[in-house]
């Protein structure tokens, strides 16, 4: 699946080509469109040649919108450029609907004045559907290579073009009916084209607004990338998926549930394994994934807990008292309280073993582990040696850190639970 850059790319070299194609045609027809409706008396042929002058603005915006959404992410721009499409998009809509209602109050005068109405030449009816055939040819080439590349500012285009087609039809239904001997088809035939192309305009540029405005991906998009992220090894769910438009992109941001217990390290590599899953989706421009060890849309560790800092202070202080310190602490905040697992250093070795257990016994009995828990108001406090391996033997120590020392250590029965 190509990545959203390579994606980007084709899709800024097809915009640049079927842009000046639609260019090259709407320059020609515009000035065919006008001078021969001005000689021929049709004030629908003048008003579909303004329509094609509109088309040629906008695809100079296009282009100015297609040269810069393909920008880098700068200091100012730290998601890139994608919504210069969607402003281009709102500023299309902005311009089809005032020269729609151009078209409109233009036809509405002259309706008023049916006696002014002129005979319309039979060569407005020519012009008329050769326009008609070259802008459905159009619309179906530019539409074609836009769903190939999925841009929305391309398909709006296209579209565009597909409505300079159905309004170039009304014009020459118009012209022939003004041929036939009813006048009044010929302004009646540029209200209708203006009415369409100011609803055309209002339906772009709503649309647009609508993105702008952070709009979400549908539910379809969202719940695919819903599957993907529970899809991730180390991912028990999903919350507070959330989802906004960025031209024709998105971005997405998520929180997912592990397990509780595991390392921060490990929390992060679940975490960039599920925002690598997303990314392989071609709509998706980044991915933003919070890590939780438990939904805190309903569930929140109660406040007021002290800090780390304090735990180990508190532990070390207690511990001192039958001369051991902590190789490690693991603190888990969570809804239920506070958990604190204790790890005492590896053991010095004894020819006997049963020395051991009971040095070990020995000093743990000077410390009040019950104290202890109350004072850092802990739900669950227990207390954990690292075992001896053949590293340790051999005059090396085994390190343990958060959730794996369980695999690797005892429980001491004077821990308090």
């Amino acid at each position: 699946m190509p990545s959203a850059a390579v994606e980007s790319a084709e899709k800024h070299r097809v915009a640049r080509k079927s842009t000046f194609v639609s260019i090259a045609l709407n320059a020609v027809l515009m000035a065919l469109q006008i001078a021969i409706g001005v000689f021929a008396h049709s004030q629908a042929l003048v008003a579909d040649g303004i329509h094609s002058l509109a088309d040629l603005i906008s695809d100079f915006v296009v282009l100015f919108a297609n040269r810069h959404s393909g920008a880098k992410p700068d200091a100012d721009h730290n998601y890139g450029h994608s919504r210069y499409e969607t402003v281009a998009s709102l500023f299309l809509g902005a311009l089809l609907i005032a020269v729609g209602v151009g078209m409109l109050w233009r036809a509405g005068t002259r309706l008023a004045d049916l006696d002014s109405i002129p005979a319309v030449h039979l060569s407005a009816l020519f012009v008329a559907v050769l326009v008609l055939f070259s802008k459905e040819g159009l619309f179906r080439y530019m539409l074609r290579e836009a769903q190939r590349v999925r841009s929305a500012m391309l398909i709006a285009n296209a579209w565009h073009a597909r409505s300079d087609a159905a309004s170039s039809l009304v014009v020459a239904l118009g012209i022939l009916g003004s041929l036939a001997g009813v006048r009044l088809l010929d302004p009646i035939a540029a209200a209708i084209v203006g009415f369409m192309v100011a609803r055309m305009g209002w339906m772009f540029g709503w649309d647009a607004l609508q993105d702008l405005s952070d709009r979400a991906l549908d539910e379809a998009a969202t719940a695919d990338m819903r599957a993907l992220l529970l899809s991730t090894p180390g991912v028990r769910d999903v919350h507070e998926l959330r989802t906004r438009k960025m031209g024709d992109f998105a971005l997405v941001d998520a929180h997912i549930l592990v397990d509780p217990l595991i390392s921060v390290s490990e929390g992060h590599y679940i975490a960039e394994s599920a925002r690598l899953r997303v990314l392989t989706d071609n709509r998706v421009l980044d991915a933003l994934i919070h890590v939780d060890p438990e939904n805190d849309a309903v569930a929140h560790p109660p406040v007021g807990l002290p800090s780390r800092e304090r735990i180990v202070a508190d532990v070390n202080v207690a511990l001192a008292a039958g001369g051991l310190k902590a190789a490690a602490v693991n603190i888990h905040y969570l809804s239920t309280g506070l958990d604190v697992e204790v790890v005492l250093p590896v053991q010095p070795l004894h020819d006997n073993d049963s020395d051991n257990d009971h040095e070990s016994t020995g000093a743990l009995e000077r410390v009040d582990l019950a104290a202890l828990k109350r004072r850092l108001g802990a739900r669950k406090l227990d207390v954990l040696r690292e075992l001896n391996t053949p590293s340790t033997q051999s005059g090396s120590s085994t390190q343990l850190g958060a959730g794996a020392h369980r695999h690797k250590s005892t429980v001491v029965p004077h821990g308090t639970s």
